[in-house]
């Protein structure tokens, strides 16, 4: 064996090692890409997909801080109230072979320094000695919707369906247009061309909540078109007997200027089952508003009436305004301008005129006077 063949021999020897050495190295696996939050905009705006899943989610809500003052503080004068309230909503949607899979969930913080509803942010018609908008913490929504099919904690459809009244903070102080806070079971149906219909089965709440296997029930009709829109609703009160309607009218003038106008009717015997405190008890869920008896405990039956109108007046201030009658003889009229400091934050300064048509009415204020005025600063973030 010579020098040449010895070396070529030990170069094919490191060649093969190296390739057996090659063959058994390790190679690091690639990162697996991440899935990031991707935006779902087919519900609207502030939507998520879940990751993982095709349903949509969307955290939201507002902060609200508002300050009152006035006669209208019942039970409370000389000096002015304030409250603070939380709103967390939270939405999620999905789609199924049986249509749209929708929750809402709505609950509010509130802290106020006024007693028996003082706070006045909303006034319970049902109980105006209720709390519930001063200081706690409530759950306003929570609901479960598949199509058109909806059922859960919600508010009535007698008052949703036509819409509630006015774009003002204090739109049912003295003439309420319906109950709030119940859990139902409803139907919603959208027929096109601006034609739907709505049916909803419903508990109640307080001393009106149902006493028998019998529900509460409402029915709408609704047609929507450019020019704006007219609802009907009809509501049949199942511990009382008694029914209720409202029809409402809203006209679409030009792109900043808009207005409604909406009447009532109620049947109501009178005939109270013993709650003091209960300004509606005994008398007609629906049809809270005054009718033209005054020996009865909301006034029996009777008619009341709604109007009002907003008109843009830039891009950031909307003058919103609402009058309201029933026939027990009490009158409210309201005024205000929201304005939007910058995206997401308004501020909006209303004042309030009010007559109860009524010495003795539990929702009467500070003053000794029929004649009533009061006012609110609020400041609302919303997100």
């Amino acid at each position: 064996m010579n020098i040449k063949s010895l070396l070529l021999g030990s170069a094919a020897a490191l060649v093969a090692v190296s390739g057996a050495r090659a063959a058994d190295a390790v190679v690091v696996a690639e990162p697996e890409p991440m899935e990031y939050v991707r935006v779902c905009d087919v519900y609207g705006t502030g939507y998520f997909y879940i990751p993982g899943t095709e349903t949509c989610l969307r955290v939201g809500g507002y902060v609200r801080f508002d300050i009152n003052g006035g006669d209208l503080l019942a039970g409370q004068s000389d000096t002015y109230n304030t409250n603070a309230r939380f709103s967390l909503q939270v939405s999620t949607a999905s789609e199924t072979e049986l249509g749209t899979l929708r929750t809402y969930v709505e609950t509010r913080f509130n802290y106020g320094n006024g007693g028996n509803d003082s706070a006045g942010i909303r006034f319970n018609a049902a109980d105006p000695f209720d709390a519930t908008d001063d200081t706690g913490v409530s759950l306003n929504f929570a609901w479960i919707q598949l199509g058109g099919f909806r059922v859960g904690k919600d508010e009535s459809l007698f008052t949703t369906f036509p819409g509630y009244a006015g774009n003002v903070i204090k739109d049912d102080q003295v003439v309420p247009f319906g109950p709030y806070d119940t859990n139902l079971i409803s139907y919603t149906a959208d027929f096109g061309n601006g034609f739907s219909a709505a049916v909803s089965v419903e508990e109640g709440n307080g001393s009106d909540e149902i006493d028998s296997y019998v529900p509460h029930v409402v029915g709408g009709l609704k047609y929507t078109g450019g020019w704006g829109g007219i609802t009907g609703v009809a509501a049949y009160d199942a511990n009382n007997e008694e029914f209720a309607g409202k029809v409402r009218v809203d006209f679409t003038v030009n792109d900043a200027f808009s207005l409604f106008v909406m009447g009532g009717y109620k049947t109501d015997d009178g005939d109270v089952e013993g709650d003091q405190f209960d300004f509606n008890d005994g008398s007609n869920f629906y049809g809270n508003w005054r009718g033209g008896d005054d020996d009865q405990a909301n006034g029996g039956d009777g008619f009341a009436v709604w109007a009002g109108a907003s008109y843009v007046l830039t891009p950031q201030a909307t003058i919103n305004g609402q009058v309201s009658y029933d026939e027990g003889e009490a009158f409210q009229a309201n005024l205000n301008v929201s304005y939007e400091v910058v995206p997401g934050f308004k501020i909006t300064p209303e004042v309030v005129y009010a007559n109860y048509g009524s010495d003795t009415d539990p929702r009467r204020g500070s003053s000794d006077d029929d004649n009533e005025f009061g006012g609110v600063l609020r400041f609302q973030r919303s997100f």
